[in-house]
Formats: structure tokens, C-alpha cells, sequence
């Protein structure tokens, strides 16, 4: 199980956190204690709460080993309470101050002044009082074994001598915070306290001091509903209240088991990991979203979720750095590991997932870090302490046009007449300058002249010899097939191109490419347009056509209306209606392409124009918002500025900063043989120095991303 499950509000969470979320409520004070202990006035204890049952390495009854602290349910009497600078009183009599607190899922921990805890005085079954400003009580506690308990239970008071359960935190049509909608009934968990406890015939008292009569019980998974008597209840009598078994047990009720919950603050300092202690450990978030996540990153307070395995135990220690994707360094304060996950929690205000959560990364240090910000767009390369992801995503290419060209004069055309593919010299130059991404265009009626015939063998060579320069070259490519979703001119759908003869065409170059290791992609089609409709159910089978041969590598989906990132949500709403589309599991990419210029187009005809430098990123949000509303990965095919408008070049450097905060990769057009003095191309024939360059370059450097954004 993830830790999502446990920190978000859901049912199954809170079954988890339920049996240990002690009654919390005004102590009872007993009449030898009243008679013969100075007691503090009623206005002096803010909250009782009684210290979690649970002991790890870490804990013990509920107290921190290490360190002066103590670990409670997270209600909110409880976070309103106990708060930094709070005085508590403890079951042996001290009196501490709350240097920090500290939430985890249904947990809070409070750290105190002083030195560590006695566990047997003061953890569970004990109790812990928040103090308000009044004088407090020097004199220890009555023992336990000396107060004789009120036997009557009484509104807002727990009664030490009856049982009670935790009632299950969730709202949905037929449940508000626990309690059923239709008719009189809780919903808490099925612990094997709760099954002798609750019993058809037995009464109960709910938080106004009403009794009723349990009816029913059902059981189903780790929940029970208890059934009662009478007319349907107020949610405001559901969580964070409890319900009473209404007669005293004779016998103290069963001890919840140890807790499946974040078992602990790692509070010593792991052993040094094997690698050099001093060099930065580069992790990924985990895909986290909820109620106490975005992104990995923890809402309440400045904190990150990762997994729990041992170089990130011996990593995020007390006292280690942070630094995340925006250059943000942090300090570890401590961290929870739960299942297969660990809550980091991290000195500071809370951090924003949006612009540092997954499927970013981030770096841990024992040494620390200099003060510079990790490569991003507002640094040109990484410092030397920032260790790369193990496998990081290329955030900006470049498209190698060329195999494209000569398609208005003749198609299927003939090779270095009409049309060429890059060479070598092209891939090393790109990988050179750290552009290691390259969608590379072709044609589909060269690859196959006829509609149901076979593929033609020399322009499958043709292709294959370009993959191995990029091979050579450590360069991915992504295959772009550059029709605008016809063949011959003749749309896809119609009577002359059948969908099934367009998903046919793509198994068979997937069978040639598929195992080809530079193959990082197969982009369906360029710029679908006037598609009558249609582009929804074709992409939807050459996608699925491709999945028959090749399961892993990224299908990239362009979006109709020319694929405008702009128009994105308004023109491809029926793209994502089929659920294969939105399944995350069949590694689809949805592209769009973001050109600046009054109609989106890309030809920048009024030469004189000048752009709003947040020009680029308006028009990418539409899409960008898209992605993360729908939970779904995304690319810029392609965009491009002239090199006649710096106005154009400071709002792609601001594009691109944008896209790598959301881990969005693109592809800038374009570079390649044969583009003349072209204004938008990184290749002319002049050689003359491109001013698109060094903002491409700057953000080529960034290399924090592990996978494909947004996915939020």
C-alpha cells in the first residue's frame, strides 16, 4: 500500500489511523484528587490527549526515544491545542514547552523543551494536557492507581470506563463524516476491540449523550457500520468524535494493535551510505495527490514523500539538505517511513508542489550545498554538487527537418532531389550542444507509395541509417510522421483512406523500428486539421495498432486544429473520450505545437511585431492545464521564434521555463539541411550566429526532470 493511502482523506486511510486515535477530551478528575491536590481552574487545560499506542525503534508508547516528544491523534482540538510555544503537562507532573509540531496523515508529533521522556510515566495509556496562560500546577499528578473514575458519563467528558471507537473520517453521498446519511448509524473499524465491543443489543452514547440501541452490524473489509435505534443523526456527530460502549467495561478494553501508520520520525543519523558520504543523492518524488499532497509535496508543512529504501534512509537524516527543482535548499527535520514510503519533513514554510513536486526531482546532501540554484532557466548548466537523475528526461531538442521537404512539389518525390534526411554531421552537432531530443519528420507516402502495399525498403533504409547516426550519437528520436492527416491529399477516415489502412501503416514501421534503441517515440501525425471529427478514432487505433508491437515507448498524440496549444481544450475534448486514451499505463504523450505570431502560425509575416515576453506561456496554459486537469503527460512538437524579433526570444526563454517547471519537453523548429537563410532555423547557410541559441542551450541544461509532466 502507498502512502497516498494513508495520508489522504479516504475511507481506507482512515481505518489505518483509526485504532490508533486515542478518546480526546477532558480528563476526569477524581474526588480524592479534587479533595486533596491543588487543581488547576478549568480554563487552565485547553485539551487532553491521550499518547498513540504504538512502538517501533523509534517510539516507544507513543514517546520519541531520542529527543523530548510525543506523538498524538492530528484532530483538530488537537492542532488548535498543541502549538509551538504551548506548555503541556504531562502524566507525571513535568511541565514542557512545544518547540515544534509536526503532522503526518492522522499523526502529529510535538517536540518538546528538555530532555527525553520516560515512557512508562508518561506514553500510552497516559494522557497529555495543552495548557493555557494560567499558572500551572508544579505538583505531580494523582497515580493513576489513586483516581477513582467518575462513573457516569457526562457530555464532552470521556468516561475512563467505557469504550470507545474512533469514527471513520469520510463524506460521500451516503456518509457525512461517518455517520449514514439515511438512517441512524456509524461507520468505524472493524478492530477486534470494536467486534466485542459493538454487538446488536448493546447500546451506545453518542457525543450529545444520547443512547441508542445497536440493530445491526455489517462488516465489510476492515469497516463496520453500526446500526441503531431511532431517527437518522447529525454529521456533527461523526468524526472527530467518538462512540461509547454506554456500559463500563469490566475489564480494560483490547489494545489496538501497533500501527500501520508512519511508525516514526528517523531520529538517529543512518549509517554512512557506500557511495562518498559528501556527494548528493538525486531522488524522484513520489506521484503523491490528495488532500495532504501535490506532487510529493506535503501541503500543511514544508515537507516531501520518497520512497523508503536504504540510500534514502542513509540520506534524509536530521540535518541533511534539500534542494529542490527551483534551486530551494531545505534542512531535514525529521521523517516517517511508512510501507514502502518515507514523509521527509523539512525546516521552513511549505513548499509548492506545482513548481517542485513530481515528476521532478530533488537532491539530499550531508555537506550541503553552495548557494547556487540547480540548472533551470534562469542558470546556464548545473553546478558541480548537483548530481543528475539516473535517468533524466531531455527537456529541449530540436527538430531535423528534411525528409519532410518537396511535399508540394512531388510526392512520393525523389531522395536529394526533393527531399533529404540529416547526416551524421547533424546528430553530433545537436549532441554536442546537450540537445540530445530530436523529432525527426517524415513522409508517409514515401515510406509506403501505396495504400495497402508494402513499405518501401529503401526509404525504411533510408530511416534506419538516420536512427543509427543518432544511436551513435546517444540521441532520441522521436518519429514524426509529417502529414497533417491526409495521404495524397485524400483525409484519413474517407473512403479513400480507411482508418484501419493508417493503423496498418504504423504496425508496420513499428515492426521495423520497434527494437531500434534509439527509437524514443512514434508521434501518430503532424498537425491533424479539418479532420471532420474523425482524428479521435484514428489516433485511438494507430496507437493501439503500435501497442500490439512496441509496449513501452512513448506514443505521442497530436491534437487537432494544427495541434495549437492555445486552442488545445476547446478542439479536442473527444481525443481523451475513449479511457484507453487516459490510461496512464499505455504511455501516451499528447502534443501540441506554440508558434507566437498573431495566427498561430508560425510564418511571422509582420516582421515588425513585438511580443509580450509572457506571450509564450499564455498561450501554453490552455494545453498545460488540460494535461493536469486529465492527469495526463504532454510535449511542444513544436515552436519557434525569428531571428529578426528579440522580443520573440525573450518570450521562448519565458516558454521554457515554464514547460521545465512542469517537466513538459519540446522540440524547437528547426534545424537541419537545407533550410537557406530561414529565419526561425538553428542551420543557415550563412553559418551566421543564431540569437535563438544560447536561450535553448540555457534550458537544454536543466536535467531535474525523471519522467514526463504534468501528471498531477
Amino acid at each position: 500500500m502507498s502512502v497516498s493511502t494513508v495520508i489522504t482523506v479516504s475511507p481506507r486511510a482512515m481505518l489505518r489511523v483509526a485504532i490508533l486515535s486515542a478518546m480526546v477530551g477532558l480528563s476526569l478528575v477524581s474526588q480524592v484528587q479534587a479533595a486533596t491536590t491543588p487543581a488547576i481552574a478549568a480554563t487552565q487545560v485547553a485539551a487532553n490527549a491521550q499518547i498513540n499506542n504504538f512502538t517501533t525503534k523509534e517510539w516507544v508508547k507513543g514517546v520519541w526515544r531520542t529527543s523530548a516528544g510525543f506523538s498524538i491523534p492530528a484532530t483538530a482540538q488537537n492542532k488548535a491545542a498543541f502549538k509551538q510555544g504551548v506548555q503541556v503537562r504531562l502524566a507525571d507532573g513535568q511541565s514542557r514547552t512545544i518547540k515544534a509540531v509536526y503532522f503526518s496523515g492522522a499523526h502529529m508529533s510535538a517536540m518538546l523543551s528538555g530532555s527525553t521522556l520516560d515512557a512508562a510515566k508518561t506514553g500510552y495509556p497516559h494522557s497529555v494536557a495543552a495548557l493555557t496562560s494560567g499558572s500551572v500546577q508544579s505538583q505531580p499528578a494523582a497515580a493513576a492507581t489513586s483516581v477513582a473514575p467518575v462513573a457516569k458519563l457526562t457530555v464532552g467528558a470521556a468516561d475512563t470506563g467505557a469504550y470507545s471507537s474512533a469514527i471513520n473520517n469520510y463524506t460521500n453521498g451516503d456518509w457525512v463524516n461517518g455517520v449514514w446519511r439515511k438512517s441512524a448509524g456509524f461507520s468505524i473499524p472493524a478492530s477486534s476491540a470494536n467486534i466485542a465491543a459493538f454487538k446488536p443489543g448493546a447500546s451506545v452514547k453518542l457525543a450529545d449523550g444520547q443512547v441508542r440501541k445497536i440493530t445491526a452490524i455489517y462488516t465489510s473489509g476492515k469497516n463496520m457500520s453500526v446500526m441503531l435505534a431511532g431517527g437518522a443523526l447529525g454529521g456533527n456527530l461523526g468524526h472527530p468524535n467518538k462512540l461509547y460502549a454506554a456500559t463500563p467495561s469490566t475489564s480494560p478494553p483490547v489494545t489496538p494493535a501497533a500501527p500501520s501508520a508512519p511508525s516514526a520520525p528517523v531520529v538517529s543519523t543512518p549509517s554512512a551510505p557506500t557511495q562518498n558520504p559528501s556527494a548528493p543523492h538525486t531522488v524522484a518524488l513520489n506521484s503523491f495527490n490528495g488532500k495532504d499532497f501535490l506532487g510529493g509535496i506535503y501541503l500543511s508543512s514544508a515537507g516531501i514523500s520518497v520512497q523508503d529504501n536504504e540510500a534514502n534512509r542513509a540520506a534524509f537524516h536530521p540535518g541533511a539538505q534539500v534542494r529542490f527543482a527551483n534551486g530551494q535548499i531545505r534542512t531535514v527535520k525529521m521523517a516517517y517511513r511508512f510501507g514502502g514510503n518515507m514523509t521527509v519533513l523539512l525546516d521552513g514554510s511549505p513548499v509548492d508542489g506545482r513548481e517542485v513536486g513530481y515528476p521532478r526531482t530533488i537532491s539530499v546532501s550531508s555537506a550541503g550545498f553552495s548557494s547556487q540554484p540547480v540548472a533551470d532557466s534562469s542558470s546556464v548548466g548545473q553546478p558541480a554538487d548537483t548530481a543528475p537523475p539516473a535517468n533524466p528526461i531531455n527537456l529541449v531538442g530540436i527538430n531535423l527537418a528534411g525528409a519532410e521537404f518537396g511535399a508540394g512539389e512531388a510526392l512520393p518525390g525523389r531522395y536529394q532531389i526533393h527531399y533529404i534526411y540529416p547526416g551524421e554531421a547533424d546528430f553530433k552537432r545537436y549532441a554536442d550542444l546537450n540537445m540530445k531530443l530530436v523529432r525527426l519528420p517524415f513522409r508517409w507516402e514515401r515510406i509506403r507509395p501505396k495504400l495497402n502495399g508494402d513499405l518501401d525498403g529503401a526509404e525504411v533504409a533510408r530511416l534506419l541509417t538516420t536512427l543509427d547516426y543518432a544511436k551513435k550519437h546517444n540521441i532520441q528520436v522521436i518519429l514524426d510522421m509529417h502529414n497533417y492527416y491526409r495521404y495524397y491529399d485524400k483525409l484519413i477516415a474517407s473512403q479513400d483512406v480507411p482508418i484501419a489502412a493508417f493503423a496498418d501503416t504504423w504496425t508496420r514501421i513499428a515492426k521495423k523500428v520497434a527494437n531500434h534503441p534509439a527509437v524514443y517515440g512514434y508521434g501518430l501525425m503532424n498537425e491533424p486539421h479539418a479532420t471532420n471529427g474523425k482524428w479521435p478514432a484514428a489516433a485511438l487505433a494507430a496507437a493501439q495498432a503500435i501497442r500490439t508491437v512496441d509496449a513501452q515507448r512513448w506514443i505521442y498524440v497530436a491534437g487537432d486544429r494544427w495541434a495549437s496549444a492555445f486552442h488545445w481544450p476547446s478542439h479536442n475534448i473527444q481525443l481523451i473520450s475513449d479511457p484507453w486514451m487516459r490510461d496512464a499505463k499505455n504511455n501516451l504523450v499528447y502534443e501540441a505545437h506554440l508558434y507566437l505570431d498573431a495566427d498561430y502560425s508560425g510564418t511571422y509575416q509582420n516582421a515588425k511585431a513585438v511580443y509580450d515576453p509572457m506571450e509564450g506561456v499564455k498561450r501554453a496554459k490552455p494545453f498545460v492545464e488540460w494535461l493536469s486537469k486529465n492527469k495526463l503527460r504532454g510535449f511542444i512538437g513544436e515552436h519557434g521564434a525569428p531571428d529578426f524579433s528579440p522580443s520573440a526570444i525573450v518570450a521562448t526563454d519565458n516558454l521554457l521555463k515554464y514547460l521545465n517547471q512542469n517537466c513538459i519537453p519540446s522540440t524547437y523548429w528547426a534545424g537541419g539541411p537545407w533550410w537557406g537563410e530561414y529565419a526561425l532555423a538553428l542551420d543557415v547557410t550563412s553559418k551566421k550566429p543564431r540569437p535563438q541559441l544560447p536561450v535553448l542551450l540555457k534550458h537544454a541544461a536543466n536535467k531535474t526532470c525523471a519522467t514526463i509532466g504534468p501528471l498531477r
